[in-house]
Parts: structure tokens; C-alpha cells; sequence
């Protein structure tokens, strides 16, 4: 009897344990990609920007060792260096415009510049455009102080460095799709950069699939809740989207996909992606467009329509973060170095290189996604369209039941149209394209077809 209920307690064992198995299939051009972000250059990086005393919107842009002039100069010189890899590929300039004041935290009229880098896609009949970014500013207590030492580390230094460790890989690559690597000015004094070149993007009409905003991505340690944590990063999404027409907002009604905007998609995208590729990191979906009652550089390309999310560290210091540098009863205060956690960014700029290279390698999205409800029935049946000139395997149509955060089941298929035994009644829907080597497109997710 012993031996038969041991035997039983050892089957069981057995059966949990290889039924929580996952298989992870991980490219090994993404992996060595991955293998190559170095920790010290993103410090190297951050130091170089602190040197700079502060970034400050309007502090000197005459001075070639201080001040925001002389960061962008010099992101802008480390940019050219890393094209050079790129077999002319790679187009580096300095994005300038100018912003009127608003009385507030634009005084007077300025020049903001933008340090951007374009790794064109190798694909001619490829439009798609992604783009990375940080933004290159800091500031102290005082928003308008452009005067005082704002060493800016983790505010955005940190940002800027992920998006200089990509773009230093990246350059090398040959990927059918466009990425830009922004760091944006006037983020401190009301998300200026951005808004710029999100506005550039839709009246060129870019096709930009995807936008991610790197703010904040080196703090691990926490004040007041003193909470250390280098293994989780928050990835903020919209919700309801803040560009909505009238009718965008009936069919969201109709379709209860109110945690299924093209923003939520990405990040859940980002998740499962980034977790593949990335050892001791796990990604946390916060469904808020941004901190609360707060925003960031990928605001302005919501408002426009963009699928945007911000990449955050889990927990925030506030000692550090807005702050003037100074020392106050035993306690240090502001953005320094010193206070970075350099291996923490490391894993998020890898989380940030494995979607950007896998939402690259794959095939365009498929297009006119929708569920057939012609009539009432148990089953549900979903109709796609390839894009022209799709290099697309297959499909993945994805499932989850209505109340789970992420995707659950995963069926491939070779075709465009497919009727699955779950009800539209209890489950959500979404279709991906899916390359010969795996790489998945952004999920689309389903509209009615009548």
C-alpha cells in the first residue's frame, strides 16, 4: 500500500513538473545581438551625459563641454561613429524647431534639437517604420533653473544610453524595416521632442508600426517603501486610446475591447518577447497610458494615433529624481550616477533590442482582420487578409478567455480564414503574421464582419 501510494505522490510529481515545462525558442541572430549590450557602455554613456553639468532645455547650446548644445553635439558624433558600421545604411542629423513660449515653462521663444539616427531597411517593397528613444534632457527642482548642476543619470540619461547600446548593434544588422533612435529634447518642459517628431511622422505618413519610449529605465532601489528590485520593469500602455473618432469609439464599445487597443497589444507583445529572449527579467503590464496623472515622450504619438508604450523601472526614487544635488541631514539628493543600476538597464535595453529585431525580422500585419457574425452559432470563425507583398508563413490566431491579461493558446495556420470550436461569447481574438524562422507581427485584433 506504501509502495502504491508513493508511486502515485511520484507520477503526480512528474506530471506537474512536465506539464509547466515551456519550450523557448529564441533566434540565435536576436540572442547574439542580445549577448553584445554591455553594461559598461550604457554607464560609459551616462557618465559622458552628466559631465555635461546640465541638459537643461535652455541652458548653453554655444559651449562645446557644457550644457544641452554640447550633449547633442556629442550624441550626435557617437551616432556618425556607430554608422560607420552600417554600409551607408544609417542617416544621423540634428532635428531642429522651434517652440514658442506658453508662459510657463517656455519662456521665451527656443530652438530644440532632436539627435536622431535612421537605419534604413534593406526591403525597397518594406515601409514599416519602429522607433526607439529617451529623451536627452534633465532638470532640478525648479523646472526652469537651467543654470544648476541637473546631472539628469537615470532621468533620461539612462534612456538615451539604451537607445545609443541599440543603435550601436543594431547598425550592423540588415533588417528588412526602418528603426529611428530619437532622443528627445524638451521632454521636462512639456513633452516637446516627441510631440515633433510624432507630428513629422503623420504628415509624411510613416507607417510606424510601433513606438517605444525608454524614460527612467536604471533605478532599482526604492525610497520610503525601500523596495530593491532589478527584476521587474514596467511597461505603461493605453487603454482607451487617447485618438479615438466616433465611430473607432462604437466599434469599441460593440466589441468589449476596451484591453485591446494597439498600445495594449505591444505591450503585451513586449512581454512575451522580452521574456524569451531575456534571463532574470519579467515584464509588468500596467494598464495606465503612463504614471498616474503623469506622461512621458510616447503621449504625443497616442494622441496621434501611434501604437506607443514607456518602458519605466519598477519602482521610482524620488530623493534622486527631480532634485536639486544636495545633502540634507545624512541624506543625498539628486540624479547622480552613483545611484544607476547599470546591469538593471542592461536587461531592459535587451528587452527593447529583442522586440525591436523580432517586430523587424517579421512580416507586416495582416490586414481586415474580422469575425464572421452572420449568424449565431458556438463556433468562431476569423477571415485576414495578407499584405501585398507579404513574406508571411503562416498565421497565429490567438485566443485568451475574457478575463485573462494575456494570450493563452496560440494556433497556427497556413490559411486566412479558420473556425475554432470556442465561443466569440467567452473568448477574445487576435491574428498574427509569422515568418519561416518564427518572427511574429504586432496581433491584430478583430472587427465584426456582417
Amino acid at each position: 500500500m506504501k509502495l502504491a501510494i508513493a508511486g502515485f505522490v511520484l507520477c503526480l510529481f512528474f506530471s506537474t513538473v512536465f506539464s509547466q515545462t515551456t519550450i523557448v525558442n529564441r533566434d540565435p541572430k536576436i540572442s547574439s545581438m542580445i549577448e553584445n549590450i554591455s553594461a559598461a557602455n550604457i554607464e560609459s554613456t551616462v557618465r559622458k551625459l552628466v559631465s555635461f553639468g546640465t541638459r537643461h532645455s535652455f541652458s548653453s547650446r554655444s559651449s562645446k563641454e557644457q550644457g544641452i548644445g554640447a550633449a547633442y553635439e556629442w550624441l550626435k558624433n557617437q551616432f556618425e561613429t556607430i554608422a560607420k558600421d552600417s554600409e551607408g545604411r544609417m542617416i544621423v542629423k540634428l532635428d531642429s524647431f522651434y517652440v514658442e513660449p506658453d508662459g510657463k515653462r517656455i519662456p521665451r521663444r527656443i530652438l530644440m534639437t532632436n539627435p536622431t539616427a535612421i537605419l534604413k531597411g534593406t526591403d525597397k517593397d518594406d515601409n514599416r517604420v519602429f522607433i526607439v528613444a529617451g529623451h536627452i534632457d534633465s532638470r532640478n527642482g525648479n523646472p526652469n533653473d537651467s543654470t544648476s548642476l541637473s546631472p539628469g543619470a537615470n532621468d533620461d540619461a539612462s534612456g538615451v544610453a539604451a537607445v545609443l547600446e541599440i543603435a550601436r548593434i543594431m547598425s550592423k544588422q540588415k533588417l528588412p524595416a526602418t528603426i529611428v533612435f530619437a532622443a528627445f529634447s524638451g521632454e521636462e518642459q512639456g513633452l516637446h521632442g516627441a510631440s515633433f517628431l510624432a507630428k513629422k511622422a503623420k504628415d509624411e505618413k510613416w507607417n510606424l508600426v510601433a513606438m517605444l519610449n525608454n524614460d527612467m529605465i536604471g533605478n532599482s532601489f526604492s525610497n520610503q517603501t525601500l523596495l530593491k528590485d532589478n527584476m521587474q520593469v514596467r511597461v505603461f500602455s493605453e487603454g482607451v486610446p487617447l485618438f479615438e473618432t466616433d465611430e473607432m469609439k462604437s466599434l469599441r464599445q460593440s466589441t468589449n475591447a476596451e484591453n485591446d487597443s494597439k498600445s495594449r497589444q505591444l505591450a503585451r507583445y513586449i512581454k512575451e518577447v522580452g521574456e524569451r529572449y531575456v534571463d532574470q527579467i519579467e515584464v509588468k503590464l500596467i494598464y495606465r497610458s503612463d504614471r498616474f496623472l503623469r506622461g512621458g515622450d510616447h503621449t504625443p504619438f497616442n494622441r496621434l494615433g501611434f501604437t506607443a508604450v514607456r518602458f519605466c523601472e519598477m519602482n521610482e526614487n524620488y530623493d534622486y529624481q527631480h532634485q536639486d544635488v544636495k545633502e540634507v541631514n545624512g541624506v543625498q539628493y539628486g540624479d547622480l550616477p552613483e545611484y544607476v543600476d547599470y546591469e538593471y538597464a542592461r536587461k531592459i535595453t535587451c528587452v527593447n533590442l529583442a522586440v525591436l529585431a523580432n517586430l523587424a525580422l517579421a512580416p507586416a500585419q495582416p490586414r481586415n482582420v474580422g469575425i464572421i457574425t452572420k449568424e449565431v452559432t458556438n463556433n468562431t470563425t476569423l477571415q485576414w487578409e495578407a499584405q501585398k507583398n507579404s513574406t508571411a508563413k503562416g498565421y497565429y490566431v490567438l485566443l485568451r478567455e475574457t478575463y485573462m491579461p494575456f494570450w493563452e493558446k496560440k494556433i497556427f495556420t497556413t490559411k486566412t480564414e479558420i473556425t475554432l470550436p470556442y465561443s466569440k461569447d467567452n473568448y477574445f481574438f487576435a491574428v498574427q503574421s509569422v515568418s519561416e524562422q518564427g518572427h511574429e507581427s504586432l496581433p491584430v485584433f478583430p472587427f465584426p464582419l456582417r
